[in-house]
């Protein structure tokens, strides 16, 4: 989101030749010890989603705290600070300071670059790997050359895996161009006003169709091929399919603009939630296990009142009066409990992932009062993000937060959203670790190398931790996170029932370890080059350390949606559609398997409906075990009505509600919501009597008849949800 420092932007390139020409005059030098690990180290770090809280493949509780690292963004085309700061040292300074992830803001031409076979230079890296003097010399090639921009980044993944880092990237803008996140979409639209500096391929040097829009499929495809790249180095677990969607409505018209990012049913390009689903779902095809993070838009309408996206905003309107509730940009995700983003394969990789920043970085009407924790939930964290974590519906990831040392109102705001994040376990990456972010600075001096302790000091707080020794807590099952930390396994095996962490309070518990096998685990290779001006002698030696473990069987089951059908006739056969679970765990060998989000008449499970009678009416309980773990169990519940909606043939027995079942002709359709419609707008013409009425009050039975209950039956019927009533 942020600005990127002209001064520090402009003097980088110079910087640079300055530092090449210093190092030239230095005496050979002995270079420090390399530790290198191959690519396959098990491919065992994958995550999944299972309510609000992500896991590993074992079962365990994760917790992803990180930071961002721009750059890759930017015409530079390669992470900022590198100019001056060796990349060995950075990350394991970043992994001592307990950051387990790094956002990566990239553009989607940088990644056409790569797709297409011509893959950008690095504007002022110079790395050297001479005799005379080394400056990154990881980023040349053997003959001294150096290397593009996928070749670098490529080189940081391989360290982030070095020093126990895991990494995501974030599509930033559809340009390389500093400042790109000021573009509304994902893709070139015509009618922005930006389009063509900041949605068309700017490069003159390097690509051969300079000036060619960036396109809805470009997008796809780019990330796409990133993912495939990718997908069998757990390095790389996640994907932030773009940043900052934004865009008003305007006051005119009634339509809504084809410039601004809404969130509706719409199958409309601009439409962000269709289109983080065909994204996200191009991405899983190639990559199953990737997390794919979703961030919000700017603005959404009171569909409560019955407003859209075609309705105009009301100029200088109160906030009670207004059409619309705002939010920051990519903060609003007031959409997910209208139109969730539901891929073909299931909703266990995806994170919704919104931005929060405070007053330094605009003066919203929030920080207007003297403000707590409950008024900045009460007046906007809650309805625009937070209930998607308090309700249990998907993970979050706090993709952006951060800003200025102010000792006032923003340092306030930073300590109130760090804490509610530690409180309730929500993932995050703060902004950021550059310090040329104009409006926020960051955790680094202007050399990239040294820390600012007093934000460093407000951040650590929120970095997943032991609870008494103070151990960073990382990602990988194997590999430790830097010197002052430990690896998942290692967590799990000797501190979760000791100490425990910080994740949920400090809660103790245990956790399974991931083996490592013998034929498939990482080599370490330690490697001591010692170089003169006139000779070069390398010795490598490699030693492979295996570990043995032994099991107790478990596993887990949970039901992520129930089946589309839950209330049943008298005669008519269980139906399982839509209904899906997922399931994971060891078995007494040590062996991991799991089934994520698969339907509940697959393969993985069996369904024990034995209670089920549908001769007589009344409420059943339908069981769901794993068939590799039959042990493990969750179940669901069905209704069997007599006819007349009755659950019995007691003719004093009171009518049961079949919730939607406005029109009472046995069953919810589209045509129950145009029946609650009508009555809205004419209750003498269109009136809803007896059963009817009961049945249409589905959301938030209680409150009356509104809106609402039509949407809902809608999204029943689009199965983006799975039962009715809605309780909200």
């Amino acid at each position: 989101m942020k600005k990127v420092s002209r001064t520090l932007a402009a003097l980088m390139s110079s910087a640079a030749v300055m530092i090449s020409a210093v190092g030239s005059a230095l005496p050979a030098a002995t270079a420090p010890t390399i530790t290198s690990v191959a690519v396959d180290d098990c491919n065992d770090d994958w995550l999944h989603a299972e309510g609000s809280k992500l896991y590993d493949m074992n079962g365990n509780q994760v917790w992803l705290t990180g930071a961002n690292w721009f750059g890759m963004n930017c015409t530079e085309n390669f992470p900022h600070g590198l100019w001056s700061a060796d990349i060995d040292n950075f990350l394991s300074s970043v992994a001592d300071h307990g950051i387990n992830i790094i956002r990566f803001p990239i553009s989607s031409e940088l990644l056409l670059s790569w797709m297409n076979g011509y893959p950008y230079k690095c504007e002022g890296l110079n790395p050297k790997n001479t005799d005379g003097f080394k400056f990154n010399p990881d980023f040349c090639h053997s003959d001294g050359s150096e290397m593009n921009s996928m070749e670098v980044f490529d080189v940081i993944m391989q360290k982030c895996k070095k020093y126990g880092i895991k990494a995501l990237v974030d599509v930033h803008s559809p340009s390389s161009h500093n400042s790109g996140h000021n573009y509304e979409l994902w893709y070139y639209e015509s009618s922005s006003k930006t389009a063509e500096d900041m949605a068309t391929i700017k490069e003159e040097k390097y690509a051969p169709n300079a000036g060619d829009p960036v396109t809805f499929d470009d997008w796809i495809d780019s990330i796409t091929w990133l993912a495939k790249k990718y997908a069998n180095d757990d390095t790389l677990i996640a994907y932030d399919l773009k940043n900052e969607p934004h865009g008003k409505r305007g006051y005119t018209g009634d339509k809504c603009p084809t410039d601004i990012a809404k969130w509706d049913a719409s199958s409309d390009k601009n439409n962000w939630k269709y289109a983080a689903e065909t994204c996200a779902n191009s991405i899983l095809a190639v990559n199953p296990h990737a997390l794919i993070l979703v961030e919000g838009i700017e603005q959404y309408p009171k569909t409560d009142k019955g407003y859209t996206f075609d309705t105009p905003d009301i100029w200088d309107a109160p906030a009670d009066k207004s059409p619309w509730y705002g939010a920051w940009w990519g903060g609003n995700l007031r959409g997910v409990k209208d139109y969730p983003v539901t891929p073909k394969s299931g909703t266990s990789q995806i994170v919704y992932s919104p931005h929060d920043y405070g007053p330094s970085v605009y003066a919203q009407t929030w920080f207007d009062k003297d403000f707590t924790e409950q008024t900045l939930l009460d007046d906007y964290w809650y309805d625009t993000w937070a209930y998607i974590n308090d309700k249990d519906i998907a993970p979050l990831l706090i993709g952006e937060w951060g800003g200025h040392m102010d000792k006032g109102k923003n340092q306030k705001w930073m300590e109130l959203l760090r804490d509610y994040m530690v409180k309730n376990h929500i993932n995050h990456t703060f902004w950021c670790l550059n310090p040329n972010s104009g409006d926020t600075g960051g955790l680094l001096d202007s050399q990239f190398a040294n820390w600012d302790d007093n934000k460093y000091e407000l951040f650590e707080k929120s970095l997943w931790q032991t609870s008494t020794s103070g151990k960073y807590i990382g990602l990988d099952h194997q590999t430790a996170l830097g010197a002052n930390g430990v690896s998942l396994n290692e967590y799990y095996s000797k501190y979760a029932g000791s100490e425990g962490s910080n994740i949920n309070g400090g809660t103790k518990g245990s956790g399974q370890t991931v083996p490592v096998d013998s034929t498939t685990a990482p080599a370490t290779t330690t490697t001591t080059q010692t170089t003169t001006q006139t000779t070069t002698q390398t010795t490598t030696t490699t030693v492979t350390t295996t570990a043995t473990a032994s099991f107790e069987e478990s596993g887990r089951i949970s039901i992520n949606k129930k089946p589309n059908k839950l209330t049943y006739n008298i005669g008519e056969k269980l139906d399982l559609t839509g209904g899906t679970a997922s399931a994971s765990g060891v078995t007494a060998d040590g062996r991991n398997w799991d089934a994520f989000d698969q339907p509940l008449d697959s393969q993985y499970f069996t369904v024990d409906s034995s209670e089920f009678d549908n001769t007589k009416a009344g409420t059943y309980k339908i069981y769901v075990s794993s068939k590799t773990y039959p042990k493990a169990k969750d179940s669901f519940e069905v209704t069997v009505v007599a006819a007349g909606g009755t659950t019995g043939t007691d003719k004093n027995t009171p009518d049961i509600v079949m919730y939607g079942d406005a029109n009472a002709d046995g069953k919810v359709s589209v045509a129950d919501a145009v029946a609650i419609l009508q009555y809205i707008a004419n209750k003498d013409k269109f009136n809803l009597k007896g059963q009817g009425l009961d049945n249409a009050d589905c959301y938030n039975p209680g409150d009356g008849v509104t809106a609402r209950d039509a949407l809902a039956i809608q999204q029943l019927d689009a199965k983006t949800i799975s039962s009715l009533p809605v309780r909200e």
